[in-house]
């Protein structure tokens, strides 16, 4: 069987470091909010390029406070896109204002910079792009319109780490970046792990105030608070995985050019000129999902939809959220399919995934994506 995700892979090439690092923990007898995070801050900033990280304790909760430090809440307005995970819109919720959504560009998934006029009003606080599957939104775009209007820009880097926008790292374009350590995240914890990253000084110092009950001294709350913190083990853990992500992530790389070049009658991810994809997903895309999808599985190929409903859809968030119609997110929500990757996938996994696909459709002269 190939699995969409196989982490024990990647721990196993790496065990005897990870072990070390948590025993390192586990001696010290100091588990929340100490060296390794302190550390880890200081190394993921560097890795971003920002001058603050603030780790926190998942990926939600990173959007969640860069939310609050800017005080957006109820009455508030924050634009983002439907096509995403549901915790983008969940951290919009968390703090009381409401997610407009906007539709994607069908050629990255990512949010079309040409819907945001039209979904700005008085009450619009900011905007937060999705570096969606590992390529960067078009950021350029993005902010002219926000610092047009006066708009904070939060980017959400859960599914991108390390992914390029013009030379610069995700996170270090907007304001603040927000990512997540989920466990099969391009760079992840073994449990939940989140951070926040910003040049801002005063937005990282109360966003250090903010994941602690609003403490500027032990027990003494300044402001309300939260608690989110990152622990101990996972900083020590990330840390160790942080010296691997970028070659895991040309790896993926490699492993993306050679779907691209045995796939066929799908239609595959578009690395745009000016982005570099880090392919935490590899995502391709054909009206015959369901089909291709039972074919694969029957083969021992596993794979998955990311995301099959639309937020906008979605029966919880439906009534707390103003959009209009999304026309290309509802279409290629119906059509993805997130095929195995991960850098330990092997060349001929990658030519046996393909091979299935190209067979399903019969060859070179079947069914091409419309």
């Amino acid at each position: 069987m190939i699995p969409v995700f196989d982490i024990r892979k990647q721990h196993g090439q790496i065990r005897q470091e990870l072990v070390k690092a948590m025993e390192k923990v586990l001696d010290s007898g100091w588990y929340i909010l100490g060296k390794e995070v302190e550390t880890f801050e200081e190394e993921f900033s560097a890795f971003v390029g920002t001058s603050h990280a603030v780790g926190v304790a998942s990926g939600t909760d990173a959007l969640y406070l860069a939310l609050k430090a800017l005080d957006i809440g109820p009455g508030d307005e924050v634009i983002t896109v439907s096509h995403t995970a549901v915790a983008t819109v969940a951290a919009i919720v968390q703090t009381g204002a409401t997610p407009v959504l906007v539709d994607i560009c069908e050629e990255s998934y990512t949010m079309d910079p040409s819907q945001l006029p039209a979904a700005i009003s008085p009450r619009t606080k900011a905007i937060i792009p999705v570096h969606l599957y590992g390529q960067a939104a078009d950021m350029d775009n993005i902010l002219a319109i926000a610092e047009n209007r006066g708009i904070s820009v939060i980017e959400d880097c859960a599914q991108a780490h390390g992914a390029l926008y013009k030379g610069k790292k995700v996170g270090s374009l907007g304001l603040m970046g927000a990512f997540s350590f989920y466990p099969t995240k391009n760079l992840g914890a073994m449990g939940d792990g989140g951070i926040i990253v910003t040049f801002d000084e005063n937005i990282a110092r109360k966003i250090r105030l903010l994941r602690q009950y609003g403490w500027q001294e032990r027990y003494i709350s300044s402001f309300s608070g939260t608690n989110s913190r990152l622990d101990e083990i996972q900083a020590a853990i990330l840390r160790i995985k942080l010296k691997y992500l970028d070659t895991w992530n040309k790896k993926r790389h490699a492993l993306a050019e050679l779907y691209g070049h045995h796939l066929s009658h799908v239609r595959k991810p578009a690395e745009l000129a000016d982005r570099v994809h880090v392919y935490h997903l590899y995502v391709v895309a054909t009206p015959q999902r369901k089909d291709l999808m039972d074919y694969l599985k029957n083969r021992g190929i596993v794979t998955a939809i990311h995301y099959p409903v639309p937020v906008h859809l979605q029966e919880a968030y439906s009534k707390l959220i103003r959009c209009g119609k999304l026309p290309v997110t509802e279409k290629i929500c119906s059509q993805i399919i997130s095929l195995p990757m991960y850098p330990e996938l092997t060349a001929g996994e990658i030519r046996e995934i393909s091979n299935s696909i190209n067979e399903f459709f019969g060859g070179k002269d079947g069914h091409k994506f419309q």
